[in-house]
């Protein structure tokens, strides 16, 4: 773990007027964006904080327990990196994001690390600002691994799993439908063969078992 700067935790001891904010976003397609709150760019451990953040969190809070922690948070991305089309196609759903603070009179001294998570839920207004929830990085203990043993198959109508041509079709996510409408059965990614509830609870059959050793 890197060294926090004792010169940076006294001035930010002392209540520096010259503090601001730097967020680093990393998409899930690798791509990276670093932004601040400040109005000129900062070059700080190498990496380049563009200004373009006028971002409002609310309390990053950090749990002590396995529980996510989270934070809301609210404003403007400014900057040629995003674009709105970008957003509504979900590019930056995920983006792992890292917040913390410097002093933008001595960026030499380094970041502050506040808060690590993902941003989650995003919004965009009418006045084309965005809404967006941030999760902590705990989140990825919730996720579920592998897949569900289930009748219904889990993949989404049309993607890379299952391929069929949605044309204007619903699916109900059954075998059924996968045979009699898509035709698909070689993609269905389900368990149409499993036993069900009524197997698993039905106790052995009353007629030839009086419950003696054999």
């Amino acid at each position: 773990m890197k060294q926090i700067s004792s010169e940076l935790l006294e001035r930010l001891e002392a209540g520096a007027l010259s503090l601001c904010m730097c967020w680093r976003l990393t998409r899930r397609d690798g791509f990276e964006l670093y932004l601040t709150d400040h109005d000129q760019s900062l070059t700080i451990d190498a990496s380049d904080y563009q200004p373009g953040a006028a971002v409002e969190a609310g309390r990053f809070s950090q749990s002590l327990d396995l529980k996510p922690g989270q934070a809301s948070a609210s404003g403007a991305l400014s900057n040629d990196g995003i674009i709105d089309v970008d957003l509504k196609a979900g590019l930056w759903n995920g983006c792992k994001v890292q917040v913390c603070r410097a002093d933008w009179q001595r960026p030499d001294l380094g970041l502050l690390h506040i808060w690590s998570g993902y941003l989650s839920d995003i919004q965009i207004t009418p006045s084309g600002q965005f809404e967006a929830e941030l999760v902590s990085l705990k989140a990825d203990l919730e996720r579920p691994l592998g897949r569900v043993l289930q009748r219904q198959c889990d993949a989404q109508l049309g993607d890379d799993r299952c391929r069929a041509d949605p044309a204007g079709r619903t699916c109900d996510q059954s075998y059924a439908t996968c045979r009699d409408v898509f035709g698909n059965t070689g993609n269905f990614r389900g368990f149409p063969n499993m036993p069900g509830n009524d197997f698993v609870l039905s106790g052995p059959a009353a007629a030839g078992n009086d419950g003696g050793k054999r």
